[in-house]
């Protein structure tokens, strides 16, 4: 599966574990050229690629995705992390493998939003 990991979440602790799970990466934190860059152009950032982008900013990205389907631009699907801490990588980890053993297929994940 092709993942964008946005900024706040570990790139060694989280993705790390997810590409040794055959998972395609991209972790923000781990590239100097996406440093501050700003939430529409992360959602915009992981479209353009064809990522599902997780994140733990539910608060920006929540709204975003609403203007998005509300548009109906396109986006290759979003995991927004609500209840777990930033540091609980293992639950963080477990949840997404969960979750995208739900859908194995990438483009399952087709303008889907979904919560862990």
């Amino acid at each position: 599966m092709r993942l964008l990991l946005d900024a706040n979440l570990s790139p060694r602790r989280v993705g790390d574990r997810l590409r040794a799970h055959e998972h395609d990466v991209l972790a923000l934190a781990e590239e100097a050229a996406f440093d501050g860059l700003a939430d529409p152009e992360v959602l915009e950032l992981a479209a353009s690629q064809q990522r599902i982008l997780i994140t733990r900013n539910s608060r920006d990205f929540a709204p975003l995705a609403r203007q998005w389907a509300e548009a109906q631009r396109p986006h290759a699907g979003i995991i927004l992390i609500w209840t777990l801490q930033h540091n609980q990588f293992g639950e963080i980890v477990s949840g997404l493998n969960r979750l995208l053993d739900q859908r194995p297929a990438q483009e399952r994940w087709q303008d889907i939003t979904v919560a862990l």
